[in-house]
């Protein structure tokens, strides 16, 4: 694999990142926000310009004769089924986000909305906000970057890079294959990147539980050391074994883990008021998701200007920073799909266990402070990384549900590695769709080097901005990819009458 001068500068620059965020991480941080700063002012609106434009040709595939094109021979069959399926590719994508974020995140906008408007209102635009952020568009960024890939692929024959649609498309001239090489590249980066940030927040997050579950009151920087230590040393051995045997596996089980904790809340919380936010919350986010996607609140002030950069432009550059290894992954598990079916699991199945999540999540926090009255508000000021646990605590068996978030983030944690190091081997052989184990341990300690600088950076909000740094180039090349997309699918069409 060293003889690959693509893998080769790959594997230099994100050990540079990581040396210098392991040596002056604070200089890291200063330098990732200035550069995101600058560029969320002047593109802000390309980028929400961008990420409807995704939703909306992801809509016009499902619909329209190209729907019944299958990502595979006609007769071939799916490799797993939809069940896990669905499980493997959500897990993958947005997993930790979840648990850590579930009651965080709508509390966090409802801080902000309340001096807009009154409270009550504020917790729905709060929730519509935060359903905006996990929704349509995100999964429309995962779906359309993985539909390219499984259709070259599979249909094509083409290696499963990011650069092959281009190549395939517009010929392997000079122009043509040095920006597909260039694409690879920068996917490279933006994966090892974004998978560093995924790591740090879930180690925060166990690190947090165990604090909980043990009685820990100054844990502090040592124990968040022996949490990544016992990670790393826990996804080495899915690195090797098979695909299928290992990610279905932890996959299956986070998600079980999951939903059980979430029924849980459902039936022993407030039943009717959290089934009431959901629906009415729905409701909107279906009424509103289109025009919210062009939202670039232009005229409001500074303070609504940070929180539009912080939140909204930040998660989508955050799923664009993930979206060439969770595309090339689900473009791995989906053969033998049709394309409609492809864009239906991936963008709808998702989003509606996303809605429940931080509908459950989210309703809960609300009840506890416009109801109950409760101080939960300070817990999100003060500790965000605790937020999940404070709301266990309100209702029976804290520890036993704790330990449930604990093992679950630690799951998720090591799935998303296992698959970014998969999709990383992937790109270091050529689009090899089943790369060697020393290949993929070779990417999990470079992930696992870069999960240390953001641990090291102390601050959600640090880990945010790194991402979002790795992650802005990927905004043009995956306009480029679809543009591969539509041409080659209107050949088709056309040999086809």
């Amino acid at each position: 694999m060293f003889r690959n001068p693509l893998l080769l500068i790959a594997l230099s620059i994100t050990s540079f990142i990581a040396v210098w965020g392991i040596v002056d991480t604070a200089s890291l941080t200063a330098f990732a926000q200035q550069a995101v700063a600058l560029q969320f002012s002047s593109r802000a609106w390309f980028i929400m310009l961008t990420v409807s434009f995704l939703l909306l040709t992801s809509l016009y595939l499902a619909l329209s004769p190209y729907g019944n094109i299958r990502l595979g021979r006609e007769d071939e069959l799916p490799e797993f089924s939809t069940a896990s399926w669905l499980s493997m590719l959500f897990s993958a994508g947005m997993g930790v986000g979840l648990l850590y974020w579930g009651t965080a995140e709508p509390l966090t906008h409802y801080s902000l909305v309340k001096s807009y408007a009154g409270e009550r209102v504020a917790a729905g635009e709060a929730l519509l906000a935060t359903y905006f952020h996990w929704g349509f568009h995100a999964w429309a960024i995962y779906g359309l970057t993985g539909l390219v890939i499984a259709y070259f692929s599979f249909r094509r024959g083409t290696p499963s890079l990011i650069g092959a649609p281009i190549t395939d498309t517009f010929g392997d001239g000079l122009f043509a294959s040095g920006f597909a090489w260039i694409s690879n590249l920068l996917a490279i980066v933006a994966i090892a990147i974004g998978l560093g940030g995924s790591v740090a927040m879930g180690v925060f997050q166990v690190k947090d539980g165990l604090d909980v579950l043990f009685g820990f009151e100054d844990s502090g920087l040592r124990l968040t050391l022996i949490v990544f230590g016992v990670l790393v040393a826990c996804y080495i051995l899915p690195l090797m074994v098979e695909l299928d045997k290992g990610m279905a596996l932890l996959s299956n089980t986070a998600m079980v883990l999951a939903g059980l904790l979430l029924g849980y809340l459902l039936l022993i919380g407030p039943t009717a008021y959290l089934m009431s936010g959901i629906v009415e919350g729905f409701g909107n986010y279906i009424a509103r998701v289109l025009p919210q996607g062009f939202q670039t609140y232009t005229f409001m002030d500074t303070q609504v200007h940070n929180w539009f950069a912080d939140w909204t432009l930040t998660y989508m550059v955050w799923w664009l920073s993930w979206a060439p290894f969770v595309g090339v992954f689900i473009a791995r598990i989906s053969r033998g799909r049709t394309i409609r079916e492809f864009l239906t699991g991936v963008i709808i199945g998702p989003t509606v266990f996303s809605i429940l999540w931080f509908g459950i999540f989210g309703g809960i926090g609300f009840h506890s402070i416009l109801e109950d009255h409760s101080h939960l508000l300070d817990v999100v000021e003060t500790n965000l990384d605790g937020v999940t646990y404070a709301v266990l605590d309100l209702f029976p068996l804290p520890m036993l549900t704790s330990a449930v978030v604990v093992i679950a983030a630690f799951l998720f944690v090591i799935t998303s590695v296992v698959s970014a190091a998969f999709v990383l081997g992937m790109f270091s052989t050529g689009g090899d769709l089943n790369p060697p184990a020393k290949v993929k341990l070779a990417w999990g300690a470079v992930l696992g080097a870069l999960g240390l600088v953001m641990i090291l950076s102390g601050s959600i909000e640090a880990v945010k901005s790194i991402i979002a740094l790795g992650a802005l180039p990927f905004v043009f090349i995956v306009l480029v990819l679809v543009v591969c997309l539509l041409r080659t699918l209107k050949e088709e069409r056309g040999h086809r009458t």
